[in-house]
């Protein structure tokens, strides 16, 4: 299975398509630019949910829900933001279908138009604010922190299974604070939240830093993001976190009577990852044989794949499988016997290597009479035995090695594609021949920013949290400049 997959090497983008597909992560649905998530693909985001959701809550976080549709006069109360999202909003104008008169189908029916259009909510901001306005009235309601996991809907022309989809899954988290400080400390610490969840649990390394004004939020005052690099050598925005000021309590009137006994506004912050997250995760890791899952995001950790002649032998191998899976089961591993008997054992080993398990024990006849496993791990490859006394100890070791071990090698990769250059003709080069973070001075002008976007389809990921200050010249204008800011081409 894993065999048929176009190499990486001859074409990323066709073998990046097959693999979300061929490993039933997703398939493209009836509806153009929406995709099917697919059983095994919706459990790994259900992975990424609980270890999300799980941080949310250890910081204070209550999730809730809002409605899919948005007045479209409530888009319009902050300028900047309906500015950021008019090109990509869906727009519910009726209510009634009716057949036609002619015979000829279902048609809308004209008398049902909406008297105010509903906008598909392309996220959350408007509709949560009017709301927030009924919840605050004084500084005791504060701090508010809110979550919620829904999809949304931007009108995408171009798509790609997980990366760019009209319709995505993911979280937005919603907060308003007695104070600028407070809010800002919030948009960090989820910022630091993502970084964590993409670092620790996916084994993808992260850029911490903040947008240029021109890649902010629509209607951010500041953005926060992490930036990741895929093996292709283009950047993909793993996540962004928003300290939105007063804007959208302004626009929606939302101010608390504070312990002086004054009326103020609060101060907000969103936050969000999506299932993008998926994108991310096959393009940091995989390879040409299929999927590399790192441990704590498989569906399945440990497959065991028995290689038997006949029943009886099958019996018997499962009579001393069973208690193995029972005992993985008890330490929380999520291990499958797969004895299916309508496969053979190396279509077997196809599957489970193209699905990125990452360790697959096999067993048969010998194996039983020596009393060992063979052990296999995906993400090298490697296999070894292991007399059966010792496998659960080298399972768990394993898990852990190879989620460090595919860490480790991505962060190799992001440290061998970071690269500084001086000149704008360095710049070109390395973007043409090398790709990855590029390294530069930038005069700080959106003017600048948009030229050299224009003229090499580069963009600033980010200017990086833990940028020095380094008196340079910008590559492009030669003006001067602080601090270097990482460029890349982008999903």
């Amino acid at each position: 299975m894993g065999k048929n997959l176009t190499k990486r090497s001859e074409d990323y983008s066709k073998w990046y398509n097959e693999l979300v597909v061929k490993a039933d992560l997703a398939e493209n649905s009836g509806v153009r630019g929406c995709m099917v998530i697919k059983p095994y693909g919706y459990a790994i985001w259900e992975k990424m949910q609980a270890g999300l959701d799980k941080m949310f809550k250890e910081t204070g976080h209550e999730n809730a829900y809002f409605p899919l549709f948005i007045p479209k006069s409530y888009l319009s109360k902050e300028a900047s933001h309906v500015d950021g999202f008019a090109k990509e909003c869906a727009v519910v104008t009726h209510y009634r279908l009716k057949n036609a008169e002619d015979g000829s189908g279902i048609i809308v029916d004209p008398e049902a138009k909406l008297e105010e259009e509903l906008i598909v909510r392309p996220t959350s901001e408007t509709i949560i604010w009017d709301t927030f306005r009924k919840w605050i009235q004084s500084y005791r309601d504060l701090p508010l922190l809110i979550n919620q996991w829904a999809n949304v809907v931007r009108w995408e022309m171009r798509t790609r299974l997980f990366l760019r989809t009209s319709e995505f899954l993911w979280q937005e988290g919603h907060t308003a604070h007695e104070t600028e400080q407070e809010a800002i400390e919030e948009a960090e610490q989820m910022m630091n939240i993502y970084a964590e969840f993409a670092e620790e649990h996916m084994a993808v390394p992260v850029i911490k830093g903040v947008k240029t004004e021109s890649e902010r939020f629509a209607g951010a005052v500041e953005t926060y993001c992490i930036e990741a690099l895929m093996q292709d050598g283009k950047a993909l925005q793993a996540g962004t976190s928003h300290f939105l000021g007063q804007n959208f309590a302004k626009a929606f009137d939302v101010k608390f009577a504070s312990k002086e006994g004054s009326k103020e506004y609060v101060w907000a912050t969103s936050w969000g990852v999506s299932t993008r997250l998926m994108g991310a995760l096959v393009m940091t890791h995989s390879d040409d044989n299929g999927l590399v899952l790192p441990p704590k995001l498989a569906p399945i950790q440990v497959v065991i794949v028995p290689i038997y002649k006949g029943l009886e032998q099958l019996d018997a191998i499962s009579d001393i499988v069973k208690p193995l899976v029972k005992e993985l089961k008890s330490k929380g591993i999520a291990v499958k016997f797969d004895d299916r008997d309508t496969q053979k054992p190396g279509f077997k080993f196809n599957e489970y290597e193209l699905k990125g398990v990452p360790i697959r024990l096999a067993i048969g006849q010998r194996d039983m009479t020596n009393g060992t496993y063979e052990v296999a791990r995906r993400d090298t490859l490697e296999k070894e035995t292991v007399p059966m006394d010792e496998v659960v100890p080298k399972i768990e070791f394993l898990l852990e090695e190879i989620q460090k071990n595919i860490f480790s090698k991505a962060l190799d990769y992001r440290k061998e594609h970071i690269t500084l250059v001086d000149t704008y003709e360095e710049f070109k080069n390395v973007l043409e021949t090398k790709g990855g973070f590029v390294s530069a001075h930038w005069d700080g002008t959106s003017e600048t920013e948009d030229r050299i976007k224009d003229e090499t389809k580069a963009t600033i990921r980010c200017i990086p949290l833990e940028a020095i200050e380094e008196s340079g010249t910008c590559i492009l204008t030669g003006k001067p400049s602080l601090k270097r800011v990482l460029f890349a081409k982008a999903y």
